[in-house]
């Protein structure tokens, strides 16, 4: 069974960085997808980034080339560069073997979830 344990959320000042990391255990497919997920109050939860497959890694617009992720080994980190305070959200780490590619950027299409941890980016 897969879990996933997230952590690095905190209160920082607009520009600032920031990384998260998801800690992976019972990973045991090469088709396993990670991707990260971010809930602001009164928001539906929306998609960050993914790396499907371990082949190919999708950001969503608005955090492309200030977001990154990376891999080593089971912990999957999330860098965070030049904060926005509507960065501010609970963030999420996700995961599941069977995620299509066109389903990468749609929540439902995970069943593995963290614990989610707060960011916040203040002005």
């Amino acid at each position: 069974q897969v879990q996933l344990v997230e952590s690095g959320g905190g209160l920082v000042q607009a520009g600032d960085s920031l990384r998260l990391s998801c800690a992976a255990s019972g990973v045991t497919s090469s088709y396993f997808t990670i991707a990260w997920f971010r809930q602001a109050p009164g928001k539906e939860r929306e998609f960050v980034a993914a790396r499907w497959r371990a082949r190919t890694t999708y950001y969503a617009d608005s955090v492309k080339g200030r977001f990154f992720m990376s891999r080593d080994n089971t912990k999957y980190t999330l860098q965070m560069d030049n904060l926005k305070p509507d960065d501010t959200a609970v963030y999420y780490c996700a995961g599941d073997t069977g995620v299509i590619l066109s389903s990468v950027r749609q929540h439902g299409a995970y069943d593995c979830w963290g614990q989610g941890t707060q960011v916040t980016v203040s002005s």
